[in-house]
């Protein structure tokens, strides 16, 4: 080790840039949750497992966002009930 660095061309933040569309966050996980994304990351033979924690999100999004299978039902079957009334 030298006795001492120069750090004068230095800069701060990230070593490697975030990819565009992505925002770089602090998020605090409970241990098992990390522990279980890591493993399964792992299963995979290596994949990211924050790509895994971001996909399982956008899947929850998704059904949070679908109607539910009884509206649609219900809705489908007004429908067709006021289209055979109609007819």
């Amino acid at each position: 080790m030298q006795p001492e660095y120069d750090f004068s061309k230095g800069k701060r933040g990230a070593i490697k840039p975030v990819v565009k569309g992505k925002t770089r966050i602090t998020i605090r996980l409970d241990d098992q949750i990390l522990e279980w994304f890591r493993a399964e990351a792992n299963n995979k033979g290596g994949d990211n497992y924050q790509t895994s924690i971001n996909e399982a999100l956008r899947q929850h999004i998704r059904q949070q966002t679908q109607e539910p299978l009884e509206s649609t039902l219900r809705r489908v079957l007004r429908e067709e009930l006021a289209q055979s009334q109609s007819s």
